[in-house]
């Protein structure tokens, strides 16, 4: 059992939250391209370490995405939306995506880890 609203009320609902280093939001199902897991095998990088960076809102390895990126990934905790993740990996580019809140399901179905051109 998860223990994270789908959706936070307020930015500093999640900035208490960033503090106490707790999961920001659930994954879903979690799948990587046959780039991105070359990549990962190839640097002996556990892909959990990756997860769990995006999963608590550390959105980027240094000047990998803009302060506007950032924003909106903080405004998509808020909303509901799609989650963007920059990380480097031996000096390769990795996205994490996670989807949106599914209307339906109401969670976040699933995430995704690629590379760039596999996107």
């Amino acid at each position: 059992m998860h223990d994270y609203p789908l959706t936070y009320s307020s930015p500093r609902e999640v900035g208490l939250r960033r503090l106490t280093h707790r999961p920001l939001f659930g994954l879903g199902r979690v799948v990587a391209t046959p780039g991105a897991l070359n990549t990962l095998a190839t640097a002996q990088c556990n892909p959990v370490r990756l997860l769990q960076r995006h999963q608590h809102g550390d959105w980027c390895d240094t000047g990998e995405l803009c302060a506007d990126d950032k924003d909106a990934n903080d405004r998509a905790l808020l909303t509901g939306g799609r989650l963007l993740s920059v990380y480097r990996v031996d000096g390769i580019r990795l996205y994490v995506i996670t989807e949106a809140v599914n209307d339906e399901s109401g969670r976040r179905d699933s995430s995704c880890i690629l590379l760039p051109s596999e996107y």
